[in-house]
């Protein structure tokens, strides 16, 4: 095409020009790329969050490991969300598979990995804290549900907590209409105000993986499925919500 032509098109013909110029990405970008950035960001957010229960300070309550999940998985998300979406937490690749911001063949993919960089983080920070703080701990596992009695109360707050949390993903970073250059650091602080409004109910997991690291480090799996069955509850209904009623017209399916 001559510069003459390219001159008389109009903005958009243009744009469509210049898109069709650009070379189709490579396969390691769409498919190696983005598991490698969910294994790593996952490795480093668990890690950070299970250090900072195991260290955490009597004076400090709740307090130190919400800042240290919140301010983590905002960090994380901010450094590698370019690369894989920053989900790092099954229940978030749950949701934005459903309202379409993740393609069908990475859902299984990224699942794995995240799990897998649970157990790596969980891995590392008992490598690097001393025994009797590990077991005082109970490595970081969540272990707030003792009794049968609790587990209504548990898994309730971890299905509101949860759907709070995938909202702030979807709405902030995938949904066109709504979405913020700030979604990293909204998603952390929604960390940080769901652990400090419900860490002494559930503790707070609000995420399979990293309720899994340490479960295998640990050994603990008293009340685990509460970690699985919440926070999947919580990601399906954020996605139903977006994809009937708050979702844009691309996401929406009804009344566009």
């Amino acid at each position: 095409m001559t510069d003459t032509e390219l001159g008389n098109m109009d903005f958009k013909e243009k744009q469509e020009h210049e898109y069709e110029k650009m070379p189709a990405p490579h396969w390691y970008e769409v498919y190696v790329q983005p598991c490698l950035a969910e294994l790593l960001g996952t490795s480093l957010f668990v890690f950070v969050g299970c250090l900072s229960v195991i260290e955490n300070s009597s004076s400090t309550g709740s307090l130190q490991p919400a800042l240290a999940h919140g301010l983590a998985l905002g960090l994380t998300i901010a450094v590698l969300g370019g690369i894989s979406g920053g989900h790092f937490n099954p229940a978030v690749s749950l949701g934005a598979f459903i309202i379409g911001g993740l393609n069908i063949i990475l859902v299984v993919p990224y699942w794995i990995c995240q799990l897998c960089g649970g157990m790596i983080g969980a891995g590392l920070a008992k490598a690097l804290t001393l025994d009797y703080r590990f077991q005082d701990a109970g490595g970081a596992s969540f272990n707030a549900v003792k009794s049968d009695s609790q587990v209504a109360r548990a898994l309730g707050a971890e299905i509101i907590m949860t759907l709070f949390l995938v909202l702030a993903v979807c709405m902030g970073a995938i949904n066109k209409k709504t979405s913020t250059p700030l979604a990293p650091f909204c998603i952390g602080f929604t960390v940080t105000a769901d652990i400090l409004a419900g860490g002494n109910i559930s503790g707070a997991c609000m995420n399979p993986a990293r309720a899994f690291g340490p479960a295998v480090v640990a050994n603990y799996w008293a009340y685990h499925w509460i970690y699985w069955v919440g926070p999947m509850i919580g990601g399906l209904l954020v996605g139903g919500i977006i994809r009937l009623l708050l979702g844009d017209p691309k996401i929406r399916l009804f009344l566009k």
